[in-house]
């Protein structure tokens, strides 16, 4: 699927992100990547682990900032 809802065509399915859907899960990331520069990276994590945000997802973000989904 494209950005649009529509099925991208095979050659492009390697480059293209889902929509996003999961609107909770967005609000905890920005909500932890906003409080690394005064928190720091390890409670953000933890901040992240508590809320039952995936592990892949919060070293994604954590770690590797540009692998990040626009909103």
């Amino acid at each position: 699927m494209n950005d649009t809802g529509e099925l991208a065509p095979a050659s492009d399915t390697t480059s293209v992100r889902r929509q996003r859907t999961d609107i909770r899960t967005r609000d905890l990331i920005n909500q932890a990547v906003a409080s690394v520069p005064t928190l720091g990276l390890q409670r953000a994590a933890e901040f992240l682990a508590t809320m039952n945000v995936p592990a892949e997802v919060a070293v994604r973000v954590l770690v590797y900032p540009n692998r990040r989904r626009a909103n």
